[in-house]
């Protein structure tokens, strides 16, 4: 099989840049597949999880990401993600208290910015939560 070059990348770092079997990408309209020879295009991207699959029939490498979007061609596939992490690197623990922490701070927030701020926060806190419990 013909492998395809998957670069990710988030204002941080270059996380990823290697040819892979396949990836599934959490696309705004719903979750894609982007294999070699795939079509061009590019796509808007959600909270969600990227599954890279190096091999086969492996296990695939999980990384959340907070959105971004997707440039596909026939030989590349690049993810420009707007915050990007292994979910094997996400700490459960660590996550329920940042929750918890949120939801207290949006109790006391009076200004309606304040308050979307930290809504947004919780929404990406709870999607980080799920991509860990996936």
């Amino acid at each position: 099989m013909t492998q395809i070059n998957f670069e990710l990348v988030s204002p941080e770092a270059r996380l990823v840049s290697e040819p892979v079997d396949m990836i599934i990408i959490p696309g705004e309209e719903g979750k894609f597949g982007v294999m070699a020879g795939h079509a061009s295009l590019v796509a808007s991207l959600k909270a969600g999880i990227v599954e890279l699959y190096k091999e086969k029939d492996g296990e695939p490498q999980k990384i959340f990401i907070a959105g971004g979007f997707a440039d596909v061609t026939a030989e590349n596939c690049s993810v420009l993600a707007e915050e990007a992490i292994n979910v094997a690197d996400l700490d459960p623990a660590k996550l329920e208290k940042q929750l918890k922490e949120l939801r207290h701070d949006l109790e006391l927030a009076e200004e309606a910015s304040d308050k979307a701020r930290l809504q947004r926060h919780i929404v990406m806190t709870e999607a980080k939560i799920s991509a860990k419990a996936a």
